[in-house]
């Protein structure tokens, strides 16, 4: 058998309680109050095995390494996120795999910004603008705690105003504006490479693809994500009464180098 895989100096923790709660756990913090812990000193969960159990105070936690979700669910909101949901089919629609350089505009709270970063891995790069100061030194704080600040660099920056990177392999646009950004994105990308934007309303939808339209792009499409969670019990199973519903609406298309005959 392996060895089983123990915390090590300076990880982040997954601590789930009984209720699967989830709390991020720096081990380089020193003793002091943790919501929903307790006083208890981090640098005790260096060496434990993870998948373990592990008894603070009168409370007991199972010790695990951080996963996206518990990256999604420890992350600080400042801003509406992307949720999972959409983070998904962004992350198949634009091919994000590791070793790939990302744009994204419009980082919030860092969500979005969490997942790319894991799916690039530390061969690949994110890039993300912001027009505030506030959200990505508060996107920074939870790339700092999901430990993937380094896969990432942060900018001040109006992605409607040019876009100073080139070769990129995808491009994603969170802005309110999109179709400000087009011209942009498509001198930005390498051939072959990804536009998406996410917008709450569907006219924002109508005026970017219009603007899409007017540029060497193929395979344009809009789609929206709902989700419904299963209830399985012990007596039979159940659609749940609370449907995660419409959140915003995702649109793709993909760069050509020559001009396309057919605009339709």
């Amino acid at each position: 058998m392996s060895k089983p895989k123990t915390v090590q100096n300076e990880d982040t923790v997954a601590l789930v309680d009984e209720k699967q709660r989830v709390y991020l756990i720096d081990t380089r913090k020193s003793t002091e109050k943790f919501k929903g812990v307790g006083v208890f000193n981090p640098s005790s969960l260096i060496d434990q095995q993870y998948g373990s159990q592990k008894t603070i105070g009168s409370k007991s936690f199972f010790l695990l390494p951080v996963s996206i979700p518990d990256a999604l669910t420890g992350l600080k909101r400042k801003a509406q996120i992307i949720l999972p949901k959409d983070s998904a089919q962004i992350i198949i629609h634009c091919s994000i795999t590791p070793g790939k350089t990302v744009l994204e505009a419009g980082v919030g709270s860092g969500s979005l910004t969490t997942v790319l970063a894991s799916m690039v891995g530390e061969t690949g790069n994110v890039i993300s603008y912001d027009t505030r100061q506030d959200f990505i030194d508060h996107a920074k704080k939870n790339l700092t705690t999901s430990q993937l600040l380094n896969q990432v660099t942060l900018r001040l920056k109006d992605v409607t105003k040019g876009v100073s990177e080139t070769d990129l392999d995808a491009v994603i646009l969170d802005i309110p504006n999109p179709w400000a950004a087009i011209a942009h994105v498509w001198n930005a990308l390498t051939p072959g490479g990804y536009l998406c934007t996410y917008s709450p309303l569907i006219s924002q939808v109508e005026q970017s693809v219009e603007e899409i339209r007017k540029h060497p792009f193929i395979n344009i499409k809009t789609i929206e994500t709902i989700e419904r969670e299963m209830i399985v019990g012990d007596r039979g199973t159940r659609p749940s009464f609370n449907m995660l519903g419409h959140t915003g609406y995702l649109t793709f298309a993909r760069k050509i180098k020559e001009e396309k005959n057919d605009k339709k």
